[in-house]
């Protein structure tokens, strides 16, 4: 977070919004990951971690974060645990709301992170620290003997006399540490060396100087770094970017892109990679935060699998659902090819574009035009299917709350697929036809014709009609 991001309100997607705020998900199934809900912990309470960042101690993961749960200012650090990174208890109140100082009433807390120091047994947390107007741009450390336990709180600096606004941690895999700042005074990423017991700054790394960007992260696979960051556009998402390097303190590439162009990183903001290794290989987890300004207590989450490979990262794919496998270090698509399910979200995705079926500009304007987009998370492209009676059953798209439908009961091939609410008509009931291969085709009842892509395009934006089944493969979906 930066100065910034309380002057320029954070616009998210009406659809990413509305189902943050309207749908609570308990992740019951060990492993099952839920991007972009409200998750709650093993007491049913809303887990309030907002960026944060994980360590593993032993079998168990611990995740801390900030508590926003009584609005923008510093309340508490919170620590929660986890054996499947899925089903997460609260254990403690790391830090707390004091009287007065860096930790007392209208403070900036943010983007806290714990490393373990073995020579010295001791957890230390470093965090962004900051007045109100982010005109301070320190970093604050704290310490404890144990991982989830009441720190100390060891005071505040800029490092090495520089800004430093979102911060992160890394530990490279000689067990040496570093601190990742953000300074808009240079401007520039930093990189700076962490003393031997990883409570202060000891020298500088590198400057990166790219302007314009925060939020940093770094993972290291084999002997390549990858560095994560944003551009700075206050609370608003936007596309992420990364680069490489073959050394920390050495040239890195340019930026690029890791998720899809447009999709503003699915409408998350960088924190955190998590690399999970287990006897069958290592999946990296993007950690985002989801920012909701006007309520920063209904922030979400959103983790999806980064692929990782050579000097390339790519997330090209949003899952409303998928599963980690903490102990073989694999990841799957939940539900792969299950099929028809009634009564939760689904992506409807065409087997010839890859893309999702998508209420056109999340709008709520009855008689729209459906199309396909990028998938993206966004609750304009989740649809909720509801059986009628036999094999027929409404799409209902959670945003708007209107239905799949033919425009005007057209039986013609070419109408249009349109949203519209729900009154019961053959022109808005569907059956499914499916091919072995968990790919359907989509008949409307009134019609018989089938669910398609105007000209078979394969663009984002393209229309939805109804034609000819002719068995194309863009007539083929599949429900995610």
């Amino acid at each position: 977070m930066s100065m910034f991001r309380h002057s320029r309100p954070r616009v998210l997607l009406l659809a990413a919004t509305v189902y943050a705020c309207t749908t609570a998900i308990a992740l019951a199934q060990s492993g099952l990951i839920v991007p972009g809900t409200t998750w709650k912990d093993t007491s049913g309470n809303v887990i309030e971690a907002h960026g944060g960042g994980l360590i593993k101690v032993g079998s168990t993961y611990y995740w801390v974060g900030e508590d926003h749960t009584n609005g923008f200012n510093f309340q508490n650090v919170n620590c929660y645990s986890s054996t499947d990174l899925s089903t997460w208890t609260f254990v403690n109140h790391v830090l707390t709301l004091q009287s007065a100082g860096d930790l007392g009433p209208n403070r900036v807390v943010e983007r806290p992170k714990i490393l373990y120091n073995s020579p010295s047994q001791t957890y230390v947390m470093w965090m962004h620290i900051d007045n109100t107007s982010y005109s301070e741009a320190k970093v604050g450390v704290a310490t404890s003997p144990t991982v989830c336990g009441s720190y100390t709180y060891r005071g505040s600096f800029q490092p090495l006399g520089f800004q430093s606004r979102d911060m992160n941690v890394f530990e490279d895999t000689d067990g040496s540490a570093y601190l990742l700042t953000e300074d808009r005074g240079t401007p520039g990423l930093r990189i700076d060396k962490l003393s031997s017991d990883y409570q202060t700054v000891a020298s500088a790394t590198k400057l990166i100087s790219v302007s314009g960007m925060e939020a940093p992260a770094i993972v290291k696979v084999g002997s390549t770094y990858f560095f994560f960051c944003s551009h700075q556009s206050g609370w608003s998402p936007n596309d992420n970017e990364y680069m490489t390097a073959t050394s920390l303190s050495g040239t890195w590439s340019g930026l690029a892109d890791f998720a899809p162009a447009g999709t503003n990183t699915y409408s998350s903001q960088t924190n955190y990679v998590l690399p999970v290794s287990g006897t069958g290989g290592t999946t990296y987890i993007y950690m985002g935060d989801r920012w909701v300004s006007s309520n920063l207590a209904t922030s979400t989450y959103v983790w999806l699998p980064l692929s990782l490979s050579g000097t390339s990262a790519s997330m090209p794919m949003w899952y409303n659902r998928w599963v980690i496998n903490v102990a073989a270090g694999t990841w799957s698509v939940y539900c792969a090819g299950c099929g028809i399910q009634t009564g939760v979200a689904l992506q409807v995705i065409n087997n010839n574009s890859g893309l999702c079926l998508d209420n056109t500009g999340a709008g709520n304007t009855q008689g729209t035009q459906q199309d396909q987009w990028t998938c993206n998370g966004g609750t304009n492209q989740n649809w909720t299917l509801t059986s009628e009676g036999g094999s027929n059953y409404q799409m209902m798209v959670q945003n708007s709350g209107q239905v799949l439908d033919v425009s005007g009961s057209s039986k013609s091939s070419g109408a249009k697929v349109i949203q519209w609410p729900w009154n019961g008509g053959a022109n808005q009931k569907w059956y499914f036809t499916g091919n072995g291969s968990g790919y359907y085709t989509i008949h409307n009842l009134n019609s018989t014709l089938c669910l398609d892509i105007s000209g078979s395009s394969k663009t984002g934006g393209a229309l939805a009609v109804q034609n000819t089944c002719s068995g194309a493969t863009s007539q083929l979906w599949k429900f995610q």
